[in-house]
């Protein structure tokens, strides 16, 4: 039996992700604002603070895995806090806890975004990339709420693949999954939303696969990514999206 740690496991993707690794006989560690092993805000170093010290407490010999799946989206009004929670709440718990994945030769996987190369604030980017909440938290309140999201994600993805080379000396895999438009609560809210509303409902019209995601393809991908099968993929962004990003970025690669 093994042990991870999952971060946003109350609902949604997370909570799919949850189960899969419930199912599969191991342990699961949650950290979520509430309906979790560990209640803590993930917004604030204090809060994330404490999602370290509580998971080390749960997990002394060692973790599996850890999975950063809390996250906000661009229709909340609050852009900082979305900055401070997909981008810091991520990075600085991977920091925290690498060292115990590595007691195990773990696996750690980052939930980015196909969105995330959809970004057109490169002082965003750059904030986010130099490590400077108060700074990348500043900018954030002058930008629209799908650059904060999207540079979020895609900022996450760019400092994985920025310190590969120390995660895999250390002996663990870490790779980011690229959700595309899927079905949660948080997206059915987006999707409701008067300002993001009707291009959301165009974007999922678009889907080349003609549906939308469901938690259950994001838990499948991280079922993989989990398992011995995938010790060779290191440094990847997977994206799981019905084709959308290769439809709307074919020359991308």
């Amino acid at each position: 039996m093994g042990i991870y740690a999952l971060t946003g496991g109350a609902t949604g993707i997370g909570a799919a992700i949850k189960q899969r690794i419930l199912d599969n006989g191991h342990q699961v560690i949650v950290v979520d604002l509430k309906d979790a092993d560990i209640a803590a805000d993930l917004s604030t170093q204090a809060g994330r603070d404490a999602a370290i010290a509580g998971i080390r407490k749960a997990a002394p010999d060692g973790l599996n895995g850890l999975i950063t799946c809390a996250g906000l989206a661009s229709h909340v009004p609050d852009h900082p806090l979305i900055t401070s929670v997909n981008y810091f709440g991520t990075t600085v718990i991977v920091d925290g806890l690498k060292d115990l994945i590595a007691l195990k030769n773990g696996t750690i996987i980052l939930v980015s975004s196909n969105s995330a190369p959809m970004c057109q604030s490169p002082e965003y980017m750059d904030a986010l990339l130099s490590g400077d909440e108060s700074a990348a938290r500043t900018v954030s309140a002058g930008i629209g709420g799908h650059d904060v999201y999207s540079g979020s994600k895609q900022a996450v993805a760019r400092w994985m693949r920025r310190n590969i080379r120390d995660f895999a000396a250390m002996g663990l895999t870490i790779n980011a999954i690229a959700p595309g438009y899927t079905e949660t609560p948080m997206t059915k809210a987006v999707a409701k939303d008067p300002q993001y509303g009707p291009a959301i409902k165009k974007f999922v019209a678009s889907i080349p696969l003609q549906r939308p995601g469901q938690p259950e393809d994001m838990a499948d991908m991280t079922e993989f990514l989990l398992s011995d099968k995938a010790r060779f993929i290191c440094g990847s962004m997977l994206f799981i999206d019905g084709g959308h990003d290769a439809m709307l970025r074919p020359d991308n690669i």
